[in-house]
């Protein structure tokens, strides 16, 4: 039996959480295919700030979604790229951005329509 996503003990909904967070879902379309160092990251998104983007990649990386690897050279120079388990999401990533991009227009003339005052 599936898990009840609607239970508030469920415990996929922190799972929900990995690609619901404001800028998760952004670092890992970010990550497809390829390896960023922080500041690569962080110029390819736009608009995160330096701690935020931290903030996420550790949680990212806590979970299992991408990994950081330190290279030992000086000065030192840190890569992301996704695990497996973060490229089994490309496929649904990629959908999701692809339809955020095909309605954005219809979404904003609904706010438009119902914009308060």
């Amino acid at each position: 039996m599936q898990p009840d996503v609607f239970d508030p003990n469920c415990g996929s909904r922190e799972v929900l959480n990995l690609i619901a967070g404001k800028w998760s879902a952004l670092i890992l379309y970010a990550l497809q295919g390829r390896t960023l160092r922080h500041a690569e990251l962080q110029r390819t998104i736009g608009g995160i700030s330096q701690k935020m983007l931290t903030q996420a990649l550790r949680t990212l990386e806590a979970d299992g979604i991408i990994q950081r690897v330190a290279l030992p050279v000086v000065p030192p120079h840190v890569e992301y790229s996704l695990t497996p388990l973060g490229e089994s999401l490309s496929p649904l990533l990629t959908e999701v951005c692809r339809w955020a991009q095909d309605n954005l227009t219809d979404v904003q003339a609904a706010r438009t329509v119902h914009a308060p005052g």
